[in-house]
């Protein structure tokens, strides 16, 4: 049975939920499921905005099918191929042959990629800053290159003034019937599922990011509507403001996420006690993660969440634990800058995770690296604890 809603009085959400998918991407793990969106504009041609995942496949045809009341489906608007969003177009090119795709240069290769059927006589190359009337509505499109695919473009209704944003403004976590930002409370449900998708698929990409921001304060933006989560109809500049943070690398809060490994508990215990000095010293926002319990993603995520960062780890086959090396390489491979670092290092013979960390954390840009790691030996002694209390002061000043 068919499942949409209107967006507006010509605009349909089309899309569906996943709440099996246990890994998107096959890599980052899903609580809450996730949506692909799609939208139907119904005008004197009717245009679809970017397909669905086969997950959802049954689902998203009964909606189109909807919809349309009996018409049939004259062009498709291609903004992002990645499979998510571009699975189904060969299922549509058999529902609606005569349907016509809308994309830019770099779309049309991609689609041969994925794809067998003849493209001859079904494509309608855009560019940027090139329209496309439908009817009553005029389709404006914004090239928007690796934000976060080569081939990425956004679309803008000036009659509605929608923006289709693709990958832009979305989050993991599936629709639990609202489908807009004002039926959620985004806060408390939706913003650290928005931050982990952001961070974790489209944060390498600031710089381009920045550059689509600058673009869309041209536009007279209400509703924007993203590829996964919610619409935005209200409070645009929340969810944008959280995108220019974010795409600048600054924190969002002041405050400190310690990440901790730990074999046998004793780094830990290093770290407990450091966080407990920091309390102390007047430092309430806090953030504790045991790496070899939280997924990368989730480290990466409170990684541009927090000003200050705390990394602990023992010395392991006279290396960086694995673990901890893994998520270093991940700050490093996602551009994470701008944030002040203290190292505390742990090895019962031959300590080098302090020194390694700290080489590590070197190699990337505008990373501020605090003088006065500690390093123990197997376990805290007294004879270090007010080297660790110097830390933790210092830390705090900065903070607070």
């Amino acid at each position: 049975m068919y499942c949409f809603r209107k967006v507006t009085d010509a605009l349909y959400w089309v899309g569906a939920n996943d709440r099996r998918l246990e890994l998107f991407e096959n890599i980052f793990p899903l609580r809450d499921g996730v949506s692909y969106n799609s939208y139907l504009l119904m005008d004197e041609k009717t245009v679809l905005f970017d397909a669905a995942d086969y997950a959802v496949g049954r689902q998203f045809l009964e909606n189109v099918q909807a919809v349309l009341g009996g018409r049939t489906l004259d062009y498709l608007v291609v903004n992002h191929m990645e499979p998510d969003h571009c699975a189904m177009i060969g299922d549509l090119v058999l529902r609606y042959p005569d349907m016509k795709l809308i994309g830019n240069a770099k779309t049309f290769p991609m689609i041969s990629q994925f794809f067998d059927f003849d493209l001859e006589g079904k494509m309608v190359t855009v560019k940027e800053g090139d329209t496309f009337s439908t009817g009553k509505h005029t389709l404006h499109f914004v090239m928007a290159p690796m934000v976060h695919w080569p081939e990425v473009m956004m679309t803008y209704d000036e009659t509605d003034k929608v923006l289709f944003s693709a990958d832009g403004f979305g989050s993991f976590k599936a629709l639990n019937g609202g489908i807009f930002n004002d039926e959620v409370d985004f806060d408390r449900d939706w913003l650290d599922e928005a931050r982990r998708y952001y961070t974790n698929i489209v944060g390498k990409y600031g710089m381009q990011v920045q550059n689509v921001l600058k673009k869309a304060a041209s536009l007279d933006i209400q509703i924007i509507c993203p590829l996964h989560g919610v619409i935005w109809r209200n409070n645009l500049d929340y969810i944008i403001g959280k995108y220019d943070i974010w795409s600048k690398y600054e924190p969002e809060e002041k405050g400190v996420m310690i990440a901790y490994a730990s074999m046998y508990g004793n780094t830990e215990n290093m770290a407990e006690v450091f966080a407990m000095m920091l309390s102390e010293a007047g430092v309430k926002n806090i953030c504790m993660h045991n790496i070899s319990k939280t997924h990368v993603s989730e480290l990466i995520s409170d990684s541009f969440k927090y000003s200050h960062i705390v990394l602990a780890a023992p010395t392991y086959n006279n290396g960086i634990y694995p673990l901890m090396d893994n998520f270093l390489e991940d700050m490093k491979a996602l551009a994470l800058k701008n944030r002040t670092v203290a190292v505390l290092g742990n090895g019962s013979w031959a300590p080098q995770s302090t020194k390694l960390i700290t080489s590590k954390l070197g190699e990337m840009k505008g990373m501020t690296v605090l003088d006065g790691a500690v390093t123990v030996k197997s376990s805290l002694k007294d004879a270090q604890m007010e080297e660790l209390k110097s830390l933790s002061r210092q830390i705090a000043q900065e903070v607070l």
